[in-house]
């Protein structure tokens, strides 16, 4: 668990990191896309990061 902790938070630096880039590079509409499809990214980590806590816990009760 600690690893995948911590390429999330290798992820969220990467991203600010990648939106401080864009503004200079984009073009507005370009930018919501982008922007658009980060947050689909997170949503999509933060489920991962649930299931595996659930199968983590599912894991733990069977042992």
């Amino acid at each position: 668990m600690p690893t995948y902790s911590s390429s999330v938070s290798e992820y969220r630096s990467q991203t600010l990191w990648v939106s401080d880039l864009t503004k200079s590079c984009y073009q507005d509409d370009q930018q919501v896309k982008l922007r658009s499809l980060q947050a689909e990214v997170e949503s999509l980590l933060k489920q991962l990061q649930n299931l595996k806590e659930q199968r983590q816990v599912a894991s733990d009760q069977e042992e």
